[in-house]
């Protein structure tokens, strides 16, 4: 029973998660041109949800957050090289173990191994960090340099095969399998978490999928011609963008290439989804699984000069979210404030598990009344960032109205968004006199969570002691070679030099 006094029936979840799908790029979302006709579909069975968020815009961190239901500040998941063991925090597995409900995964987890005890009692076709360490060159974040990855990645961009197209059909495959020969073999509910990797770049899509976009025709990135003024990010942007020709930006013709691809892959992840859908409706499930689809973080896709995630524009740190069921209104939208600390209770409340007195410290709120429209409460998101690439850790707050956005180092000033009158982030309010009492508020909401000068402090000095704890920086610099994206197991590959 919720607090409400609104009952929430236990039965079966099934959680599709993808990697790096930008929530604006989805045809369900009011994208004119993505083509996502099996998330669209889910949407129309379920609600969707326009303001939902992770609460650290990249991978490993993202994920842990996930799992545990807290901010990873307080866990000490800092950055791709800090992936959750499972000692940490418990995890929502964890209690639903316990109670001798099955969680199975299919696909990309990216924690430290699958021997762990993360409560997720059976792996299949899985993806961790790389050596079960992960990206320790990128903890460094006191001596960062600038890469050349992203922009090669996108004047790589092509139609063809890949690793992680490979992987996605399996973890399609093996998901199919699951829901046909063993979901109907358990006697209380169960959770399946199948998570497919793509659009994840490489930049790299099926042919059929790179043929459904004209590349003269794709939508330009926001801010392309002019990027925005910002200490921050003049500072960060070069070292994040860095063409090998030695100029600031990409050519015209290489990112809409890179869109293309990006938009395909967004295709061809939504045509496994599609599959997954098939195969709960072909065996009965339907009426006793509620569907739960959403990704781990954005991607900027050019916007703002920028590509890939670790930042707090809505490209890469809004998600979609998607909820399905029978219990559940078909076609229809929430604008509530939800984020990814609010899977703890939701996963404990689908299956009918009661938390722990451990867990009542916890952040989040179950999703299952806000999605019923039994509460739709005015909620603060909060959101930091502390990995590759940052001099400093950022926070954001973000209410009903407005986005505020702090750095640890007083050298640079605020950013403010008034996301109803300018969605798209192109009027930047840090400054603004006319909004200082707006700024004071949010900060000081932002203070209620956390010191964020403490926790740049201790974020540092846990990622110098990993970085010691890997041979110390010199080390790390002449001899580990920054992994352009995880690859995936040996068996999907082989893993080659996605650049040569």
């Amino acid at each position: 029973m919720h607090p409400e006094g609104i009952a929430v029936e236990p039965m079966n979840l099934l959680i599709i998660m993808s990697d790096e799908h930008t929530r604006r790029m989805t045809g369900c979302y009011g994208h004119s041109q993505v083509q996502t006709p099996n998330i669209d579909r889910l949407a129309g069975r379920g609600v969707r949800f326009d303001n939902a968020y992770c609460n650290f815009p990249i991978c490993v961190p993202s994920r842990a957050n996930f799992l545990t239901g807290r901010y990873c500040h307080e866990t000490g998941h800092w950055d791709n090289a800090h992936p959750y063991i499972g000692h940490e925090a418990p995890s929502w597995g964890h209690r639903l173990a316990a109670n001798g409900n099955q969680v199975t995964s299919i696909g990309k987890l990216h924690y430290r191994a699958d021997e762990d005890d993360n409560g997720i009692a059976e792996k299949r076709v899985s993806m961790n960090v790389k050596d079960g360490v992960g990206d320790v060159r990128g903890s460094i974040r006191w001596n960062t340099v600038p890469s050349q990855a992203a922009a090669r990645d996108v004047l790589q961009a092509h139609a063809g095969d890949s690793e992680y197209i490979r992987f996605d059909t399996a973890v399609a495959d093996d998901t199919v399998r699951w829901l046909g020969d063993e979901a109907g073999t358990y006697d209380k509910p169960w959770v399946l978490f199948a998570s497919v990797v793509t659009p994840h770049f490489p930049f790299i899509c099926p042919q059929r999928h790179w043929d459904l976009y004209d590349v003269d025709g794709v939508e330009m990135p926001l801010s392309h011609d002019s990027y925005p003024d910002h200490p921050y990010w003049n500072r960060v942007r070069p070292l994040r963008l860095s063409p090998p020709d030695g100029s600031d930006r990409l050519p015209d013709e290489a990112v809409r290439r890179g869109i293309t691809a990006y938009w395909g892959l967004i295709s061809f992840m939504d045509e496994q989804v599609g599959r997954i859908l098939d195969a709960v409706e072909a065996n009965g499930l339907s009426e006793n699984t509620r569907i739960i689809y959403t990704t781990d973080h954005g991607e900027m896709a050019g916007s703002f000069g920028l590509w890939g995630k670790s930042s707090h524009y809505e490209d890469a740190v809004g998600v979609p979210l998607i909820i399905a069921g029978p219990d559940i209104p078909a076609g229809q939208v929430r604008s509530a404030n939800v984020s990814f600390i609010d899977f703890f209770p939701t996963a404990l409340e689908a299956v009918g598990v009661d938390p722990e007195p451990a867990d009542s410290d916890l952040p989040g709120t179950s999703l299952w009344p806000i999605a019923r429209g039994d509460s739709d409460p005015e909620r603060i998101v909060f959101a930091e960032y502390h990995a590759a690439g940052s001099p400093c850790g950022s926070y954001m707050i973000r209410d009903q109205r407005y986005k505020y956005v702090h750095y640890a180092d007083p050298q640079f000033p605020p950013h403010l968004y008034d996301l109803l009158e300018d969605p798209r982030e192109l009027n930047d309010l840090g400054t603004d006199p006319g909004h200082a009492t707006v700024r004071e508020r949010l900060h000081a909401e932002l203070l209620s969570i956390c010191d964020p000068v403490e926790v740049n402090e201790r974020a540092f000095a846990d990622q110098r002691a990993k970085v010691d704890e890997h041979g110390g920086e010199e080390h790390i610099i002449s001899t580990y070679t920054k992994i352009p994206y995880t690859p995936a197991p040996a068996a999907f590959g082989p893993v080659k030099d996605p650049f040569q």
